[in-house]
């Protein structure tokens, strides 16, 4: 049984091994509809359990498939329908009884804390669908989608981040320690990654490199990753926050510094930090980022499973 919470956490060589049989499992599927089962079934049986505490539409519609289509079966729970927390039952029993029903938990929460609380008590492997300060299924999700496009190993190519810094980010700083890739940031002053997260970064012997100049950070880029800047549930003056990003919006201006074969991706909802002319581009490649969400997540399922080969 392995986790799957955060990418630091866990070895280059399992991460890469994932991606390669999520490869694999793509090339099979060609000729199969939406809900047939991979030939070889190989979670036939297995309950995933899902639970939100936040809005989700491709975590949820993509774990959905990826259980599906290995031939096991999933159940969504959303937070309120349960006696956890204010219905007076505890997380510790709430993790028995979620270990006693299901195979898999995944959880995608407004709390660190409860990913963590959850991992000590249940005796099923736990999947981080997305917490405050990490979403790892997007990210490597993300990697296989510029490796199937570029055709090469992502340690090749320069990687750059437009936007604020969040969990996102944080998942990707932790994948150019693990891949082995040149990460630039861009953001306005104020806005870079929290500390800790650069004294991780340095005492891996890795280095990160923050501008705070859009047009800086993106010279020489492969590709452009963005987010929304102002994000669910975040508590700032949101006027003022999206004024201090300005001059970080993508344009077809912006992109004219990057290489000419520049991609850009975004893991969606997307607000204004994006230009329509951007995002409905041919260097835009969002959708194909949406839907290998299905396929790296059947890998990631597999390797918690165990199944993974």
């Amino acid at each position: 049984m392995s986790h799957f919470i955060n990418l630091k956490d866990i070895p280059a060589k399992d991460l890469r091994k994932i991606l390669v049989n999520a490869k694999k499992r793509k090339t099979k599927r060609k000729k199969l509809s939406t809900l047939e089962i991979d030939q070889d079934a190989p979670l036939k049986g297995k309950l995933l359990v899902q639970m939100f505490e936040k809005s989700s539409l491709r975590t949820r519609l993509s774990f959905y498939l990826a259980i599906k289509q290995l031939g096991g079966g999933t159940l969504t729970l959303r937070s309120n329908e349960l006696h956890l927390g204010e219905g007076g039952e505890t997380l510790e029993d709430t993790a028995k009884i979620l270990s006693t029903y299901g195979d898999g938990f995944m959880l995608r929460t407004d709390s660190d804390q409860k990913i963590r609380d959850f991992k000590n008590y249940l005796s099923i492997p736990i999947i981080n669908g997305l917490s405050p300060s990490s979403h790892p299924t997007q990210v490597l999700s993300d990697i296989f989608t510029i490796e199937e496009i570029k055709k090469k190993s992502i340690s090749k190519l320069n990687i750059t981040w437009i936007g604020d810094s969040n969990n996102v980010l944080n998942s990707l700083i932790a994948a150019s320690v693990k891949f082995n890739f040149r990460l630039n940031i861009g953001c306005p002053k104020k806005y870079g990654p929290k500390k800790f997260i650069l004294n991780w970064v340095k005492t891996n012997n890795k280095k990160i490199f923050i501008f705070n100049d859009a047009k800086k950070a993106v010279v020489n880029a492969d590709v452009i990753f963005s987010d929304k800047v102002i994000s669910l549930n975040d508590k700032v003056n949101k006027k003022k926050k999206l004024s201090q990003f300005k001059n970080f919006k993508i344009t077809s201006e912006l992109m004219k510094y990057a290489k000419k074969d520049c991609i850009f991706l975004h893991c969606l909802p997307r607000g204004t930090e994006v230009e329509e002319k951007v995002f409905f581009s041919k260097q835009s490649k969002v959708w194909q980022q949406a839907l290998n969400r299905v396929h790296v997540q059947k890998s990631i399922l597999l390797y918690c499973f165990e199944k993974l080969r």
